[in-house]
C-alpha cells in the first residue's frame, strides 16, 4: 500500500474529491449559502450541498479538515494570543492564560490546580508516614494490639512555606 492509499483509507477528507473538498473548506471557513457554494463545487442546483451536507462521509471529513485547519493555521495564532493574555488588565484572565500555557508545556494537568497539587502532596506525606510505621512495627514484631492514634500537626515543608493546615 502506497503513502497515498495509506492516507487516504485513514483521512476522510483526503478520500473525497475536489468538489466534496471544496465544500468541506467553505463550510468551514462559514459564512457562505447554498447559492454562492454550488457553482464555486461545479454544482447546477443548490439543494444538492445541502443533501452533500447529509451523507455519511461529511461529518467525518469536515471533522478531519477542523483538525488539520487548526493544527496548522490557528495553533500558532492561539498560542500568540494566549501569550498576548498574560499581560491583560484582569488578574483572573492573567490567571487563566498562565494556566493554560503551563497546561500545554505539561507542567501542569487538566485536573491540577495549586491547591489541589498541595493537598497531593499531604497524601502522599501521610501515606509515607503510614508506611514507615508499619515497617516499624514489623522490625520490632510488636504488632499485636497495636493501636495507632494520629495527631496532625505542621510539616516542616508547610512551615517552610508559611503556611497552616
Amino acid at each position: 500500500m502506497t503513502k497515498k492509499q495509506d492516507r487516504t483509507i485513514n483521512d476522510p477528507f483526503a478520500s473525497l474529491n475536489k468538489n466534496q473538498q471544496t465544500l468541506i473548506t467553505l463550510d468551514f471557513e462559514g459564512n457562505h449559502s447554498n447559492k454562492e457554494i454550488a457553482p464555486l463545487i461545479g454544482l447546477k442546483n443548490e439543494t444538492t450541498v445541502s443533501h452533500w451536507r447529509k451523507k455519511p462521509w461529511y461529518e467525518p471529513a469536515f471533522n478531519a479538515y477542523a483538525v488539520k485547519a487548526i493544527k496548522g493555521k490557528y495553533k500558532s495564532l492561539a498560542l500568540r494570543t494566549l501569550i498576548d493574555l498574560l499581560d491583560a488588565k484582569s488578574e483572573m484572565v492573567r490567571f487563566q492564560a498562565a494556566t493554560a500555557v503551563l497546561k500545554m508545556s505539561g507542567v501542569l494537568s487538566d485536573n491540577s490546580s495549586p491547591e489541589l497539587d498541595k493537598a497531593k502532596i499531604r497524601k502522599a506525606n501521610a501515606e509515607a508516614d503510614m508506611a514507615e510505621l508499619k515497617v516499624n512495627v514489623l522490625k520490632n514484631g510488636d504488632n499485636d494490639g497495636v493501636t495507632i492514634n494520629f495527631i496532625r500537626t505542621k510539616r516542616k515543608e508547610e512551615e517552610d512555606h508559611g503556611e497552616a493546615t
